[in-house]
């Protein structure tokens, strides 16, 4: 590509995937780029993989992704002549855009008064009745009625309380009785207040079982504007999406021609450039106006699957002042995609936001996978919980769901508590089979909870086949030989959710459980961290770890934590003769014991690693002298990096 005269360098302006993902497209087209970050994403991802990075304030977003100063001046000081907002942070802040524009930078979105015009829901709904969309009755809760009661004698029950700024879920109360109003308002408006700093409201009639329909537009400053059909996002919990795909499984041809002829004429009826989302709620025929998002969504990989095109080099193409690259007609959508989205989150404990370090990240191959994690770095708790999405494509729904939770048994994390679990029952649900849901549907019935005995199947046969350590050092196979008979049964016992799980394995074939039920055990695949075991004809696959204290086994998506029991031994963080002592597993440095020349004994303690909670004794792998002390205490370190080196007593090193 030959540079176009408005830009050649551009400015990311955020953080995780979606910052990794811009990244790609623009390094594809010879752009150069710049990443920002703040004190907590010194060492993130998105750092090193743009040409340059420029710090941009302290760790809270307030000071640093949403410091509209120091975005500018990154972009000045860098020569970056455009900014690619992402989005979430500042994508859809009309006065970003605006600073952009006064600092001569292009903004890689629509024009300011266009996200002006449709960044709050109030006044975008009066631009979509104007442009013949239907929307859905609602009023305004600011005003002399602030319990709303006038307000809901219009609207009707049920009724949702909507923040007429930002997006996300944020700011949303569903009332079904009179007695919820004044409460529903109370508390989405001092959400919305902390999360857009506007706590305007207004009361829409809320439809019931409805489907969450949206569709990709795209305008270009020739006036061309063409739709990429539909999404459909329904699966949400508490109004934010959790899976999406596309086409939408449920509508008729006539709904979806309607829809996407309704989001066309909006585009064409303000003028719009650049990506935007027209969002819809339907309900069997009928389908009312909710919003229009002013930036790429980050469900965008779905359409980009069905499509096969790069909707940000699209972006980027636009924002150059050239036409779109295809017209309508040469548009088409082929087969069906399915995206989830991954997040430190705890499902079983109110999806509540987690932190932590992954010391492992599996993913299926045969998934897109937008990731914004890498094993060893820490997952804070400044930001959205977003780890990464993945993204399947079939030649059908079928097909894609099939191959989505084929991806998703072949995926784990461990060291970070997740939703990937979660997500993979979400997927194998009855409900989700045959498309039966609505955006109300997680919230009335969860997944059935992961099965936490087939996860111990996997870790007993582990525990019983694995190498323990003899007082050598060296490996030894628990394989209950006996000089005389068959070999006896290893008795295992692991401490896990629960409680105690103990089993009885015969490395022949059998796992035997304390309530006499046993199964018949037959590997199929094993390797240092994939394990696919037929028990009782049933194929079962697991990914595994082993720590120095425990056993991590994930089962269809779900990572178990089984602590070893004295009986199985315990492993020393890795060691080698070589005298060097490496990292067992990432993490934090708490303390060094030791200087470049002291002498120490073998086992001497070194210092003390801080991983996943527990703090690890570094050892001496032999007596002998310290010559290299690699690490301080605060350092973050990762898996196998060299901590110590010692030369031997007897001399060498």
């Amino acid at each position: 590509m030959t540079s176009d005269p408005r830009f050649d360098t551009v400015l990311i302006a955020n953080r995780g995937e979606i910052a990794r993902r811009v990244i790609r497209t623009a390094r594809a087209l010879g752009l150069r780029t710049v990443a920002v970050y703040s004190d907590a994403d010194r060492s993130a991802p998105h750092v090193f993989e743009a040409d340059t990075a420029v710090r941009i304030g302290a760790a809270p977003a307030i000071d640093s992704y949403l410091a509209i100063d120091a975005l500018i001046e990154a972009a000045r000081s860098s020569g970056a002549g455009a900014v690619h907002p992402g989005y979430g942070f500042l994508s859809e802040s009309a006065e970003f855009a605006r600073a952009c524009e006064r600092a001569g930078l292009v903004f890689i979105g629509p024009p300011a008064a266009l996200m002006e015009m449709l960044g709050r829901k109030d006044r975008a709904r009066e631009v979509a009745s104007a442009a013949g969309l239907p929307v859905a009755t609602a009023v305004a809760l600011d005003g002399p009625d602030p319990r709303g009661m006038d307000a809901l004698a219009l609207v009707g029950l049920p009724a949702i309380v909507k923040a007429v700024a930002g997006g996300g879920g944020k700011g949303m109360r569903i009332v079904r009785e009179p007695a919820e109003l004044p409460e529903a308002i109370t508390g989405a408006r001092r959400e919305a207040a902390a999360a857009f700093g506007d706590g305007s409201l207004i009361l829409e009639r809320y439809v019931e079982h409805g489907r969450h329909i949206e569709v990709q537009v795209f305008g270009d400053e020739q006036e061309n504007v063409v739709h990429l059909f539909e999404r459909d996002c329904s699966v949400q919990r508490r109004h934010q999406k959790v899976l999406e795909e596309s086409p939408a499984p449920t509508i008729s041809g006539a709904l979806r021609a309607r829809l996407s002829e309704a989001a066309v004429s909006l585009a064409r009826h303000v003028g719009y450039v650049g990506a935007g989302t027209v969002e819809f709620l339907v309900s069997g025929a009928e389908a009312f106006f909710l919003e229009m998002n002013t930036r790429l969504q980050v469900e965008h990989p779905v359409t980009e699957a069905v499509t096969g095109l790069d909707l940000v080099a699209w972006q980027f193409a636009v924002a150059q002042g050239r036409p779109l690259p295809l017209s309508q007609g040469e548009l088409s959508s082929t087969g069906h995609a399915i995206e989830v989205r991954l997040y430190a989150e705890d499902p079983d404990g109110g999806f509540l936001p987690q932190s932590g370090t992954p010391i492992r990240i599996r993913f299926g191959s045969d998934a897109r996978v937008d990731s914004g994690i890498v094993e060893g770095e820490p997952v804070g708790s400044y930001y959205d919980p977003l780890l990464a999405k993945l993204t399947v494509h079939g030649a059908d729904r079928s097909a894609a769901r099939a191959a989505l939770l084929a991806a998703l048994d072949a995926s784990a994390i461990f060291g970070l508590q997740t939703n990937l679990g979660f997500l993979r029952r979400l997927v194998a649900s009855g409900p989700f089979e045959k498309a039966a849901i609505d955006t109300g549907w997680l919230d009335r019935e969860l997944p059935a909870p992961a099965d936490d005995e087939r996860a111990f199947l996997g870790a007993a046969w582990l525990a019983a086949t694995g190498p323990l350590l003899e007082a050598s050092g060296a490996p030894l196979a628990p394989d209950g030989w006996r000089s005389a008979g068959p070999p006896r049964p290893i008795r295992v016992e692991l401490d896990g959710a629960g409680g105690r799980w103990t089993a009885s394995v015969q490395v022949s074939g059998v796992i035997a459980l304390p309530d006499g039920r046993s199964f018949r055990a037959v590997v199929h695949e094993r390797d240092g961290e994939r394990l696919r075991l037929e028990l009782d004809g049933e194929e079962a696959k697991f990914l595994h770890l082993s720590t120095p204290t425990e056993l991590l086994v994930a089962h269809q998506g779900t990572t178990h934590r089984f602590a070893r029991r004295p009986a199985l031994g315990t492993l020393p963080p890795p060691a080698r003769s070589d005298g060097l002592v490496l990292a067992p597993m990432p993490g934090v440095v708490v303390s060094v014991a030791v200087v470049a020349g002291d002498v120490v004994e073998q086992r001497s303690v070194l210092g003390v690693l801080e991983s996943m909670k527990m703090q690890l004794p570094l050892q001496a792998p032999l007596a002998g002298t310290v010559l290299r002390v690699e690490v301080g205490a605060g350092d973050q370190v990762k898996l196998n990096q060299t901590l110590f080196a010692l030369a031997c007593a007897h001399g060498g090193d």
